[in-house]
């Protein structure tokens, strides 16, 4: 595993983060034990940042890392990184933004309870809500800050004009956006500004939720309670035509005794702005084979030709919660 400082301000942390976000139930049924174990692998592996939110199931998949880690959070916490998110919450079965004073605090307390710990490392707004200012935020998270529940202060999905206006209140320490080949629109001013005011950057989804795991085909099929399954991401010419990128992505990886998936996430881990990928897993060996991207080593050749390989690539978006199933 290779380590990093997560911008100026941030804890040390490895460049690989492991997500939980598949433990909350929205990419299908959970196996458990299954997930506990690739929780555990990521440990044994040397992966000290790990990452879920309160909206991953409303609290499954935080109770369910805390269980994971549980030996590690009461004997030897300072020894992992957790990062969790707030401002959703639940209404009619399904997320909403709120990023109310009241709201953060209630969500906080409940993810405090679901992961078993006193504090959590770093906590982050899920995204930004438009009916609450900003700088009423921001000093809700400095107010949990001083009082001892939250370490490092960041934002999801926030775009630059939006951390400037938090910054107003209090430095952001973290960002994490959403980052991968076919989805690059943070390059043009959301990674400058977080270069610019020292944000550590962990990014998330960098195998583009599993299009560029290279096991996707035009006959996939996802489970019905797979927000997948009713997003236009997987669908259509766009998709196929994607399909088609990754194979050649795959040929290339290939030739240099990588997987795609590997190349995906080393790609990302390329760009000097971004300190960290956070990778999902639902079973050990899933954590086991994304680990090893850590040291593939992609030279300024490697990107001229992937670039040209992403020509042909259709910029695609992601999930956002107003497009989450209800359950």
């Amino acid at each position: 595993m290779r380590f990093t400082k997560l911008g100026e301000r941030g804890p040390h942390v490895s460049r690989l983060a492991f997500g939980n976000w598949s433990a909350g139930g929205d990419w299908g049924s959970v196996d458990r034990a299954a997930a506990i174990a690739a929780a555990r692998e990521a440990l044994s592996l040397g992966v000290t940042l790990f990452d879920t939110a309160h909206a991953y199931g409303f609290g499954a998949a935080e109770q369910l890392l805390g269980e994971a880690l549980a030996p590690e959070i009461h004997e030897g916490r300072e020894s992992i990184v957790i990062a969790t998110k707030g401002g959703l919450r639940e209404e009619d079965g399904g997320p909403v933004r709120d990023s109310s004073p009241q709201a953060l605090r209630r969500g906080l307390e409940a993810s405090l309870r679901a992961l078993g710990t006193e504090y959590v490392d770093i906590y982050q707004i899920h995204w930004p809500d438009p009916a609450t200012p900003i700088t009423t935020t921001a000093e809700t998270l400095e107010g949990f800050v001083s009082e001892g529940f939250v370490r490092y202060v960041g934002v999801s999905n926030f775009d630059a004009r939006q951390m400037a206006e938090f910054q107003q209140v209090r430095p952001i320490d973290t960002l994490q956006p959403p980052y991968h080949m076919f989805r690059r629109e943070i390059e043009e001013s959301v990674l400058p500004f977080a270069h610019e005011h020292g944000i550590g950057v962990l990014v998330y989804g960098p195998m583009a939720h599993g299009l560029l795991t290279g096991r996707m085909t035009e006959s996939t099929v996802f489970a019905a309670d797979d927000w997948r399954s009713k997003s236009d991401l997987f669908t259509g010419d766009g998709y196929r035509h994607n399909l088609a990128v990754v194979r050649e992505l795959a040929r290339f990886a290939a030739a240099r005794e990588t997987t795609v998936a590997q190349l995906a996430i080393a790609w990302t881990l390329a760009n000097p702005a971004v300190d960290v990928a956070i990778v999902g897993a639902r079973s050990a060996e899933q954590i086991r084979q994304t680990a090893a991207s850590v040291d593939v080593v992609l030279s300024a050749d490697d990107m001229a030709q992937i670039d040209a390989i992403l020509r042909a690539e259709v910029a695609v978006g992601g999930p956002a919660p107003e497009a989450m199933p209800r359950s």
